[in-house]
């Protein structure tokens, strides 16, 4: 993978910021009176791996003027490393624009988690390009790599032409492109023959196509697998057939991801992935891991994998620093990591959980 060698920005993706409750001790949200509150987004979740270990990096997005809420979300992304520009809209009273809320109970063993979005009136869904100057961003400062989320290309009507501008200048620019296809199905009902095209469009875009165990058969309508990672360890030949149908109808994109989770209960996952890269394949087979909050970890695989890319490493490395971004942030009650290095990942990876002193 070949990357700009100049560039101000190593990573950047739009994006909708919002807020997360979780209820504490991984209680369900109908029996809980406390709760932890952070910002969220996916986009946000990828770039936190690159920021956290020195790489720059930029969300592009829309607040609330004057509003608590963002002045929260700004710190907490600041608190992390991630650099952040868009416009401010009024809020236009109490019945306006705000940001999302997620409401999300973890599960705990035989219980499995529950996620409530409520997205209506969200800022986000207004981004378009006008409110950004493309030209210094992907000409005069540079970008390395431009990171699209299925997540904010499905929000709305405006949010997808966005998505499509952006990766149109990215590619006249020279600048890479990612697809994280996250497959909603909330997002996508009475809307399928309006999306299915746009992501297609989207995915003739990229460079780099990652998705889950269904998003390439649900985004794409790609054959593959069926059921839910439910005979894992029976299917990664299925998965690698998946792919090479998809490599057919996508000869632009040179590499293919896919992340492999079996759901053994909510604190036990086995997970895995596999990844072709210009025609190379590599594989994380999957093991169990312990789970402490599933959500995040699909993100952090995405920025664990652009990280080594970005790094210069070879392709293999690419998919190993994934899969322990993704099982070093579900040990955590946020959805997103701050690693303090990389060797705190590399020890994930190699099973070596000895206390450092």
């Amino acid at each position: 993978m070949e990357l700009k060698s100049s560039y101000a920005y190593a990573i950047v993706a739009p994006t909708s910021m919002g807020i997360r409750i979780t209820p504490f001790d991984r209680q369900p949200v109908s029996a809980s009176v406390l709760y932890n509150m952070q910002a969220t987004s996916a986009e946000s979740n990828v770039l936190s791996i690159a920021a956290s270990l020195g790489l720059r990096t930029k969300l592009l997005t829309a607040f609330v003027k004057g509003s608590e809420t963002a002045a929260f979300i700004k710190g907490d992304l600041r608190r992390r490393g991630i650099e952040f520009e868009g416009p401010e809209m009024a809020q236009g009273g109490p019945w306006g624009f705000r940001h999302q809320f997620n409401i999300a109970d973890s599960g705990k063993g035989v219980r499995g988690p529950r996620v409530q979005n409520d997205r209506a009136g969200e800022v986000g869904r207004t981004l378009n390009s006008s409110g950004f100057d493309l030209e210094r961003l992907f000409e005069s400062e540079g970008v390395a790599l431009l990171h699209i989320s299925g997540l904010i290309a499905a929000l709305s009507g405006d949010t997808g032409d966005f998505c499509l501008k952006l990766m149109k200048k990215a590619r006249a620019s020279g600048t890479k492109i990612s697809f994280d296809l996250n497959y909603r199905a909330s997002f996508w009902q009475n809307r399928e023959g309006e999306l299915g095209e746009l992501f297609k469009d989207l995915a003739q875009n990229a460079d780099i196509l990652i998705g889950n165990e269904e998003d390439y058969q649900l985004a794409l309508g790609i054959e593959g697998p069926k059921g839910h990672g439910a005979e894992l360890g029976g299917q990664t030949a299925l998965y690698r057939l998946m792919i090479e149908r998809a490599k057919t109808l996508y000869p632009n994109v040179s590499v293919f991801a896919n992340t492999l989770r079996e759901v053994i209960n909510a604190d036990e996952h086995l997970w895995g992935a596999l990844m072709c890269a210009d025609d190379e394949w590599h594989i994380a087979v999957p093991k169990r891991i312990p789970i402490q909050d599933r959500i995040g970890g699909g993100d952090a695989f995405v920025g664990g994998m652009l990280y080594g890319m970005l790094k210069g490493w070879p392709a293999a490395k690419w998919l190993q620093f994934g899969w322990a971004a993704g099982a070093y942030v579900v040990t955590l009650t946020s959805d997103y990591g701050l690693p303090s290095d990389e060797e705190q990942l590399w020890s994930v990876y190699e099973g070596n959980a000895r206390v450092k002193r």
